[in-house]
């Protein structure tokens, strides 16, 4: 099966999936490596070590293609692709879509958020009205080929549990292949989104230090994808931060070096002997 039919197979029959988030192709590498059988291109991720950023809506539609389709050269898993508003009006998603597609995305998430969006953890979002996220849902489903597409709504904290659940119905009902219910705030609700919404494979969000409780994979019911976004991404910025600390406190690298990945491991990881073996098969 391709990649796209993976993914929807799993979705559709389960267990649920868990789906680390990487924001360059190197997490990547290492989230495939680790064992896990999916990836979860983070729009917050980028903008973070991208343009140094919170997630509040400044990543282009040109930049995220760009580490889509690095991310998909160095890698053969499932790609779920944040596409935070989708870009723009219906027209814009189409295009959005086709670009993302064509990158390497075997799922793409757009959400309700009025642009600029912010991160569904944050304070002080707001929603578009159900018809203009359904225009934007029907778009999505008409330019894809394979691809799905995951609706995401952020209504919990702007209009209420039960308002986001019958956002999350009427986005299934526009074209929806899976819907995601953002930012739950009780095990009750976290618990309740897919006996609310059955038979439309949902999505669960679990950001530490976020509004969701943090269940643990084998405690989420009938969820059938589990993101953790950027755990990958916390526990680079904590490493460096240690590493550099001690860099600075005792100008030493030897010292430095219990937080290091050795010289051989990097290489091993970004598959140097394999680019060998390429350019010796290729040498005159």
């Amino acid at each position: 099966m391709t990649p796209t039919q993976q993914l929807k197979s799993r979705l559709n029959n389960g267990p649920v999936l868990v789906c680390p988030g990487a924001a360059n192709a190197l997490a990547a590498r290492l989230i495939e490596e680790a064992g896990f059988e999916a990836c979860y291109v983070t729009g917050a991720g980028i903008a973070n070590t991208y343009l140094g950023a919170p997630d509040i809506g400044l990543l282009t539609l040109n930049e995220l293609a760009g580490h889509v389709a690095a991310i998909r050269d160095a890698v053969g898993i499932p790609l779920v692709v944040d596409a935070d508003t989708g870009f723009g009006n219906p027209v814009g998603v189409q295009r959005a879509v086709r670009m993302l597609e064509r990158a390497g995305a075997d799922a793409i998430q757009i959400e309700d958020q009025v642009f600029p969006k912010r991160c569904g953890h944050f304070a002080g979002k707001q929603v578009v009205p159900v018809a203009e996220m359904e225009a934007k849902v029907r778009a999505a489903a008409d330019a894809r080929d394979t691809t799905l597409i995951i609706a995401r709504t952020d209504a919990r904290s702007v209009e209420g549990f039960d308002a986001a659940i019958e956002r999350a119905r009427m986005f299934a009902e526009a074209g929806a292949d899976v819907t995601f219910v953002e930012a739950p705030e009780s095990v009750g609700e976290l618990l309740a989104v897919p006996e609310r919404l059955p038979g439309i494979p949902q999505v669960v969000n679990l950001v530490e230090g976020g509004r969701t409780p943090l269940l643990p994979v084998a405690e989420l019911g009938s969820f059938r994808l589990a993101l953790f976004a950027n755990a990958a991404l916390q526990a680079a910025v904590l490493g460096m931060q240690r590493a550099l600390a001690t860099l600075r406190d005792t100008g030493s690298l030897a010292v430095a070096s219990q937080h290091l990945a050795g010289w051989a491991e990097r290489q091993r990881v970004v598959r140097k002997p394999q680019f060998d073996e390429v350019e010796r098969r290729y040498a005159g």
